[in-house]
């Protein structure tokens, strides 16, 4: 009996001193709204400022706990506005502390593995991990450093260690003895019989035509014709294995931008619009009927899911000289942010389900002890208000943990065409349906026997 109370007591002191840092990480539902409306005017550098105020003072808008998206939001701002040097940093920076994170994941004890995510530091997704080195690769370039943007790509790319060949194994590696662990502290509890625990999905997205299309590029700029040419079968490989991601035809300017003309300069284009989706809290109800006291039956999660951000824009054209096109969708960024979370969500379903289950587990028994010891029935109707209490306690604690990269773009699309060397003034329409609902204009330089790529950004 004594072994019993202990454990209920240990576990109802780690889980309230987990509480006592979720009610600290929970913040205002409107804290970006300065940000976000400088993005949605195009304002990148009015972000980047708010970004920069945000962190002054006792409060910062990016605890120390949530570096990573601090670093992932700053760095894509900045690669917006054209501070490609101080994006690089942001994004490095970003970069270094998630494999930190991962490094640390792998020593975690059950405890520490179960706590409310929001009471440990943001270790990042798959998803943000691939991006890092998509925009920063574009960073290298825009600074004339082809070699860095081939770095970048390749820490994607590399058979067998890549970012792109390892999706997915972290999450597993973590869950593959969470369920194990969880019938142990439950053993250790009293209890024999308890709800089967979820089971997770798999990640169905192995390749990004994004990233093979930005390798192919970089190693024609780099004269490395059969490395760009391996890259660019691997794009038609990556719209065959990934259907659910990639259900749309694939663009005629890959094609294009593989078979330029004898003599031809070629100018290529990108375009990233919109912003991926992001998390919001919500609640999702369950039963445990495994426990004496029928209060603690009926427990709610809160847990994050993705939410859709609508583009207003639906379709960019590119007039160049007396030329129109329309560019084209390359990759649907927005869809692999969902698919990607997947398995990140389904973690965290079932880190919560246990964390809930050996919470309600050490009241029970402790309410039940209290209510069998109790010298009257008044007092042992007070232990059943006592776990009520508990419960309701704990239930408020639960947040869910809503840190991500909030400015990455729903889509990415791409185009070009085939010029005469020089000076060139390229025209961007942005449409809403028959629309213009923004333009811009460039002047580029078009060299001979160079890659030749510009990126347009409108977010809204």
């Amino acid at each position: 009996m004594k072994k019993v109370t202990f454990m209920c007591m240990f576990y109802l002191a780690v889980f309230c001193f987990g509480t006592l840092f979720t009610s600290c990480a929970s913040k205002k539902k409107n804290e970006f709204q300065e940000i976000d409306t400088a993005v949605e005017k195009s304002d990148f550098q009015a972000g980047i400022e708010n970004v920069r105020r945000g962190q002054e003072g006792r409060r910062p808008r990016y605890h120390a706990r949530n570096a990573v998206s601090l670093f992932l939001d700053k760095g894509l701002l900045e690669y917006y506005a054209g501070e490609y040097h101080d994006s690089s940093e942001s994004l490095q920076r970003a970069e270094q502390l998630i494999q930190e994170a991962q490094t640390k994941s792998i020593s975690e004890n059950f405890l520490s593995y179960i706590a409310n995510d929001n009471t440990k530091e943001y270790p990042g997704v798959d998803f943000e991990n691939l991006y890092i080195n998509v925009f920063n690769a574009l960073n290298y370039y825009n600074r004339g450093e082809l070699d860095g943007a081939l770095v970048e790509i390749r820490k994607l790319t590399m058979t067998g260690s890549g970012k792109l060949y390892l999706l997915g194994r972290q999450e597993e590696g973590a869950k593959r003895n969470v369920v194990a662990d969880a019938v142990t502290e439950l053993a250790k509890l009293g209890f024999t019989d308890f709800p089967e625990l979820p089971e997770s999905k798999p990640v169905n997205f192995s390749d990004s035509a994004l990233v093979r299309y930005l390798s192919a590029l970089f190693y024609l700029g780099d004269r490395n014709m059969d490395s760009a040419r391996i890259e660019f079968e691997l794009i038609n490989g990556a719209f065959a294995s990934n259907p659910n991601i990639y259900s749309f035809p694939m663009p005629n300017a890959v094609e294009a931008a593989r078979n330029v003309p004898a003599g031809a300069t070629r100018l290529n284009i990108i375009g990233f619009t919109g912003l991926s989706p992001i998390k919001e809290e919500q609640k999702f109800n369950q039963i445990f009927p495994i426990f004496q006291n029928k209060v603690l039956w009926y427990p709610e999660f809160k847990l994050p899911v993705m939410v859709k951000r609508p583009s207003r824009i639906d379709r960019v054209e590119i007039v160049v000289g007396n030329e129109k096109f329309d560019l084209e969708l390359l990759e649907d960024m927005g869809a692999i942010v969902e698919e990607t979370y997947n398995a990140t969500f389904t973690t965290i379903f079932l880190k919560t389900y246990i964390r809930t289950l050996l919470k309600y587990a050490a009241v029970d028994i402790a309410a039940e002890l209290a209510r069998q010891n109790a010298p009257n029935e008044m007092l042992a109707l007070a232990a059943v208000a006592g776990a009520l209490g508990a419960k309701a306690t704990f239930d408020a604690s639960e947040r869910a943990d809503l840190r991500m990269a909030r400015y990455l773009p729903d889509r990415a699309l791409i185009g070009g065409i085939n010029l005469e060397p020089g000076s060139h003034t390229v025209q961007v329409h942005y449409y809403s349906g028959n629309f213009l609902i923004d333009q811009e204009v460039h002047t580029v330089n078009v060299r001979p026997n160079a890659l030749n790529l510009i990126q347009v950004v409108n977010l809204k």
